[in-house]
């Protein structure tokens, strides 16, 4: 396990906040700020970085539906285009963050990745991860017997939701190590990898969008990272969330947060990842706003989990 050695995992507000359009300039400004924090983080630490990509996928997949001369393009095709655009735009803003500071020339690699997933994964016949734009109820379930979707409450609105397979292994893992061995800021993973299934030798693409956590969890793990960071829009995991009776958790253990139940659609599958990752690696997590990353690193701010709570420290 490396010491230095960081996974952080973006949320969908790295580049698409809640309510806002998917314009590409909303999206180049977004990151911007993602990349001014990441960049710092970078003179300290070796730096993988994942990211999601549900509204942008969702909007892909209404897009190629609105063309009818040819058949829609399935969810892998769509992930692997999202990870390209979203890694151009992150690739980009990182390269100029480096220019006139300490750091000038320091390579920074999108990979594009693909995750191989269980064929007959139960998830499959189960479509609960949510992608693409929010919608009232009457345009959610129109829309749903327009197009055939699975949709599924959203907070107080309503998305399209499709399969959400675990995944198993990181097939381009061996690579992505080799660059960040090499001293490389690498961009991979994004919307939980492409999704794939092995058949024999072969790899073939499956309909599935992958919890882009879960991922991030798994590759922080095959990385032998120290430290896994789920940057997101809350500052902190909160028990009884959207009551009156909410109350934030600074420091726990994956024991401790077991205990409680979390919403499956958002905040539950960052829990789960992080818990896994502790109890896998005896490392450390860490969930909370991505506007507070430097600090999320340094174990200074949103909710903190470590094998033992005496052993809660930064790397």
């Amino acid at each position: 396990m490396s010491d230095r050695r960081v996974v952080v995992a973006l949320g969908g507000n790295a580049l698409l906040r809640r309510g806002e359009p998917a314009e590409a300039e909303v999206q180049r400004r977004n990151v911007l700020a993602a990349a001014s924090a990441l960049a710092a983080l970078a003179r300290d630490h070796e730096l993988v970085i994942t990211h999601g990509n549900g509204p942008q996928v969702g909007l892909l997949a209404l897009e190629a539906d609105a063309y009818k001369a040819v058949s829609p393009y399935p969810l892998d095709v769509l992930g692997a285009e999202s990870q390209g655009m979203i890694g151009y735009l992150l690739v980009q803003a990182l390269r100029n963050e480096f220019q006139g500071n300490e750091l000038p020339g320091r390579a920074v690699v999108a990979v594009l990745t693909q995750v191989a997933v269980a064929g007959d994964d139960p998830a499959f016949a189960h479509p609960s991860k949510p992608i693409g734009p929010v919608y009232s109820e009457r345009e959610a379930r129109a829309l749903a017997e327009e197009h055939g979707w699975t949709i599924a409450a959203d907070g107080m609105y309503f998305r399209r939701v499709v399969a959400s397979p675990e995944p198993k292994e990181i097939v381009e893992g061996d690579s992505i190590e080799l660059l960040v061995d090499s001293g490389a800021i690498v961009v991979c993973a994004g919307g939980g990898g492409i999704p794939v299934v092995r058949e024999g030798r072969r790899l073939r693409g499956v309909e599935a969008v992958i919890d882009k956590d879960l991922t991030a969890a798994l590759l922080a793990e095959a990385l032998g990272a120290s430290r896994l960071v789920l940057a997101t829009d809350v500052d902190h995991v909160e028990r009884a969330w959207g009551t009156p009776a909410a109350v934030p958790i600074e420091q726990t253990t994956p024991w401790e947060l077991r205990r409680w139940s979390f919403a499956a659609g958002s905040m539950g599958p960052k829990v789960d990842a992080a818990c896994r990752f502790v109890e896998r690696t005896a490392g450390t997590s860490a969930i909370g706003a991505l506007s507070e990353l430097a600090a999320l690193v340094r174990g200074d701010a949103g909710t903190q989990i470590a094998p033992e709570r005496v052993a809660l420290t930064a790397p």
